[in-house]
C-alpha cells in the first residue's frame, strides 16, 4: 500500500512556510499547532489530506495542488517582475507565493490581464491544469464585460460575431456571443486567448475600449466571479468551481 503520511516538516515545506530547515525550527519552536494541539516534533508523520494546522498562528489547511481564484483589481500586473506596477502576488499570502520551494516555487497565473483590465484570474501550481486551461486548442469561453468609449450599434456586434482581421493574423477572429448590455457597454466571449484581443476586436469595429475601468473579466467556463470577493481579494477553488471552469456557459447571441 502507498504511503500516504508525511512528516510535519515536509507538510509545512509543501505548503510555502519555508525552507526544509526553516519548517523543522518553527516545530521545534513550538510555533506549529495540529487540531489545536502543539506539536514539537519535525518528523512527527500525519494524513495530510484535510489535514489543518497553524504555523506563527496562519491557520492554514494541506492542499496538495493550488487552485485559486483572484479578484484582480486595476493597476497591477500579472508578473513575477513587473517594471511600472505592483505584482499580483503580491496580493496573496507568503506561503502560498513560497509553496514547493525551489525555483518554480508559488502559483503561477493562468493567462494574464492586462495591469487596467480587472476580474477573474485564476492561479495554480498544477502545470497540466495551466496547460489545459491556457492551450486554444480547449477552448474555454471567458467572458468580458465591456465599457466602450463610443455608442455601441448592432452593426458592431454583428461584426463581432462574424469576425474581425487583427493586424497580426489574416484569419478572422471573431466572438463565441456578444451582446449589448448599455449604450455603450457589451458582454462579449471569446475562446482564444490573443494579446491584447478585446481591445483590439473593438477598435477593429470602429469603437474602442475605455480607459478606466473598460474591461472585466466575469467568467472562465461556468464560473463566474463571486459578488463578494472584491477587488484584491482571493479564495480557493472548491470541487465545483473546478468542475464549473470545464463547462462551456450558453452562447448569447
Amino acid at each position: 500500500m502507498a504511503k500516504t503520511h508525511m512528516q510535519l516538516q515536509e507538510i509545512l515545506f509543501s505548503q510555502g512556510f519555508g525552507t526544509r530547515r526553516v519548517c523543522a525550527g518553527l516545530v521545534q519552536q513550538g510555533l506549529v499547532t495540529v487540531a489545536g494541539e502543539p506539536c514539537d516534533e519535525p518528523s512527527m508523520d500525519f494524513e495530510p489530506k484535510g489535514l489543518q494546522f497553524t504555523a506563527q498562528g496562519v491557520a492554514w489547511e494541506y492542499h496538495e495542488k493550488a487552485y485559486l481564484m483572484l479578484h484582480k483589481p486595476a493597476g497591477y500586473e500579472c508578473s513575477q517582475k513587473p517594471s511600472t506596477y505592483p505584482s499580483i502576488y503580491t496580493l496573496l499570502p507568503a506561503p502560498i507565493r513560497q509553496r514547493g520551494g525551489g525555483a518554480a516555487a508559488g502559483v503561477q497565473a493562468v493567462g494574464r490581464l492586462d495591469q487596467d483590465t480587472t476580474g477573474l484570474l485564476l492561479l495554480s501550481d498544477d502545470g497540466k491544469f495551466i496547460h489545459r486551461m491556457s492551450s486554444p486548442k480547449h477552448h474555454v469561453p471567458k467572458v468580458y464585460e465591456v465599457t466602450a468609449k463610443h455608442p455601441v450599434d448592432d452593426k458592431q456586434v454583428q461584426k463581432l460575431l462574424a469576425g474581425v482581421v487583427l493586424d497580426d493574423d489574416p484569419k478572422p477572429v471573431r466572438a463565441a456571443a456578444c451582446v449589448q448590455t448599455g449604450e455603450n457597454r457589451l458582454s462579449l466571449t471569446l475562446t482564444e486567448g490573443k494579446y491584447h484581443q478585446v481591445k483590439r476586436m473593438i477598435a477593429a469595429v470602429g469603437n474602442r475600449v475605455e480607459d478606466v475601468a473598460g474591461l472585466h473579466r466575469s467568467c472562465i467556463g461556468s464560473l463566474a466571479l463571486p459578488d463578494d470577493l472584491k477587488p484584491g481579494q482571493w479564495r480557493w477553488l472548491t470541487a465545483q468551481d473546478l468542475l464549473s471552469i470545464a463547462a462551456a456557459p450558453a452562447a448569447k447571441a
